[in-house]
């Protein structure tokens, strides 16, 4: 990736042609032609294609390379920002600012009779992003759970709604159970907030397992269930999110596809295993957001192959690469494949996530790298802002 930049011998005190010290501004042309001839799937053009701001500053042995960037990315800046240590010869860090914007235009609760009056259209919640999945135990509501938490170590602020009206289970895995959300001017509900990463912004969630008792079975029409979503959705007071992911019901019936038109959804990503079966339902969710016309973003591959604990050997219980093929016969993204993995279903069930408690781990850098290619694929395909967007030229 670097070989057009950096020479294996390249360093600080050797990088120009004459073997001098590069001077400050030979550093800085250096680090600028680094950040352009970057590339990877999240940065096709470089990463300059796409930032709002760089800022360099060099102190004695140390570089702080400030970016404004319209998508989380720091994780993978930092895997850059450790190739120009090495060859700089000094250290480099890339701080990242995150100005997310949003890729819809709507309204949600108090911000719908204020948009009205002409202002404040967008409301708190900037993206709305739905996770969904053509049938159910494919492991889309944990997905969902430990992508919000990802999304959080990359520095995003983000949200979960829970529309799986009739099997709530976004409470037990934020180790919510049994808490009831409050208001406090009586008309919007205060989302609760799980334990998250320290130093970040809190999880907000929403569901309908805070207002009705886990014993009880919610029997509704499809009508009625659509009408406590929307409720959920716009009668809570969110808090300014980046991202709102909304966990939808499984399956492609009447209500998801009822959710998928009256929510102002930004993108999809659908949730799949590569066993045959979960592969050809969840071709038919794609086909569900292609009639109401939401992008899906890509594909996540869950249950990819189960590590063993004593010699690493994978063995892909649920077939091989069955995402990686529906994505390149759907012409979508491969976002990533996630192991199967004991740790993730024991998180699942006492309400915690080994993002929180690693967040460099390894299970951690797999929802991370997803997590970037979630945020960073919304902004390419669907923001007007994004350097794949085609333009229109005249002559004159």
């Amino acid at each position: 990736m670097f070989g057009k930049i950096f020479s294996k011998k390249t360093s600080k005190t050797d990088a120009n042609s004459h073997g001098e010290t590069l001077n400050d501004g030979e550093v800085e042309e250096l680090i600028k032609e680094s950040l352009t001839q970057y590339n990877s799937n999240n940065f096709p053009q470089g990463v300059l294609a796409v930032c709002q701001q760089l800022v360099i500053i060099q102190k004695s042995k140390k570089i702080t390379i400030k970016l404004i960037m319209p998508f989380v990315c720091q994780g993978e800046l930092d895997l850059l920002a450790q190739t120009l240590t090495e060859h700089l010869a000094c250290t480099v860090k890339i701080k990242i600012e995150l100005a997310i914007k949003p890729v819809r235009q709507f309204s949600l609760g108090k911000a719908q009779e204020i948009s009205g009056q002409g202002s404040l259209p967008q409301g708190r919640v900037a993206n709305i992003i739905a996770i969904a999945s053509g049938k159910g135990g494919v492991g889309k509501s944990t997905t969902t759970v430990n992508l919000a938490y990802a999304l959080i170590a990359e520095g995003a602020s983000v949200g979960i709604l829970d529309a799986d009206i009739y099997g709530p289970s976004i409470p037990s895995m934020l180790g919510l159970k049994d808490e009831k959300p409050s208001s406090t001017d009586g008309k919007l509900m205060t989302p609760l907030y799980a334990k998250t990463i320290k130093g970040a912004k809190g999880l907000s969630a929403m569901s309908i397992g805070f207002l009705v008792d886990e014993a009880d079975a919610t029997v509704w029409r499809g009508p009625m269930a659509s009408t406590a979503f929307n409720q959920l959705l716009n009668e809570t007071d969110w808090p300014e999110l980046d991202y709102l992911l909304i966990d939808m019901p499984p399956g492609t019936g009447d209500i998801q596809l009822t959710l998928a038109q009256k929510v102002p959804v930004a993108a999809a990503v659908i949730v799949t295993t590569p066993q045959d079966i979960a592969l050809i339902d969840a071709v038919k969710g794609i086909a569900m957001f292609d009639k109401v016309k939401v992008p899906v973003l890509g594909i996540v591959e869950n249950m990819s192959y189960h590590l063993c604990e004593n010699c690493g050997h994978q063995s892909h219980i649920f077939g091989q690469e069955g995402g990686k093929h529906m994505a390149e016969d759907q012409e979508t993204v491969l976002l990533g494949q996630l192991p199967l993995d004991i740790t993730i279903r024991q998180d699942a069930d006492f309400g915690e996530s080994d993002i929180i408690e690693n967040s460099a781990g390894e299970i951690a850098n797999h929802y991370r790298k997803i997590a970037r290619n979630v945020s960073a694929q919304l902004f390419l395909q669907c923001d007007n802002a994004s350097p794949l967007t085609a333009t229109i030229t005249t002559r004159t």
